[in-house]
């Protein structure tokens, strides 16, 4: 569904279809940029392992930390790849924490082969500090590399999806504080017909569990 199809379909359903418009175009293709985005964070629904720009870092021996591509939010599989031709290696995903109890005591000033992978909100860190060059070749879900911007824009999920992305342009625009507009009962409605389709935002400490590489323990109850 095109930019402009989308803009009409919110227009109708808020009811704003008269100009001047109590919302500016500018806005609602804002908000629905905003869609997108908590669309796939939501349901993880682009997954990138072929763009270069996204999945691929080099690597320099001494150097530990480096930064992720802006769209990259969580990382599924990580290889890195030396440049002397010997055989590379999957990364494991944990935490300094992890590190601290159950591999190193001394991981922060080790130089060797890179084992593990700590991801902070926009960069990595290799542990150990490589000794080598090499690359790193990333798989991942992202959010869209460009916004729409023009109105035969389409945006890059499924077009299954694209309709259900005018219920969060809704809930935005009805919770703008203008006496003429502002429904805090419809916002809510609508925020929650974008939710039970895309589902409930996993905070950023549920995703850093999630990917970190933690043994999990089955703790026995008794009553």
């Amino acid at each position: 569904m095109q930019l402009k199809e989308l803009i009409r379909r919110f227009r109708v359903q808020a009811n704003d279809k008269v100009e001047p418009y109590f919302n500016e175009d500018e806005d609602v293709i804002a908000w629905l940029n905003d869609a997108v985005k908590e669309a796939c964070i939501r349901g993880r629904l682009l997954c990138e392992s072929q763009n270069s720009d996204v999945c691929k870092i080099k690597v320099n021996a001494g150097r530990s930390n480096y930064d992720l591509h802006n769209s990259l939010y969580e990382l599924t599989r990580i290889w890195f790849e030396p440049a002397d031709g010997k055989t590379g290696s999957f990364i494991s995903i944990t935490s300094a924490e992890n590190l601290d109890r159950t591999y190193y005591r001394d991981w922060k000033s080790m130089s060797e082969f890179p084992r593990f992978l700590i991801q902070d909100d926009t960069t990595i860190r290799l542990v150990p500090c490589p000794n080598i060059d090499g690359e790193l070749q990333l798989e991942g879900y992202r959010v869209p590399l460009v916004d729409l911007d023009c109105l035969d824009d389409e945006p890059e999920i499924n077009s299954l999806h694209h309709v259900h992305l005018i219920q969060w342009a809704l809930a935005q625009a009805f919770s703008v504080p203008d006496a003429e507009f502002f429904d805090a009962n419809r916002a809510a409605m609508a925020e929650q017909a974008f939710t039970d389709y895309f589902g409930q935002r996993p905070d950023s400490d549920l995703r850093r569990i999630t990917r970190e590489d933690v043994p999990h323990h089955v703790i026995p109850f008794m009553p």
